[in-house]
């Protein structure tokens, strides 16, 4: 049986670094976005592709 996520249960400075992990994922997502449109390239959309993972996994709460 799945226990649910409680970030609370994080000590202070992993709650810290998630929050701003989470406040500057979208800009660095948009960044990327402008840049994969300018110059694409395989590698841009690969981390353009993990970014916006990870963003989804904040924005859910997985992380």
């Amino acid at each position: 049986m799945r226990r649910n996520y409680n970030p609370y249960l994080l000590p202070t400075c992993l709650r810290k670094i998630r929050f701003y992990c989470k406040a500057i994922i979208i800009p660095i997502c948009c960044f990327q976005l402008i840049r994969l449109l300018i110059v694409p390239t395989t590698g841009d959309f690969l981390l353009l592709v993990v970014l916006v993972g990870i963003a989804f996994a904040f924005h859910k709460d997985f992380i």
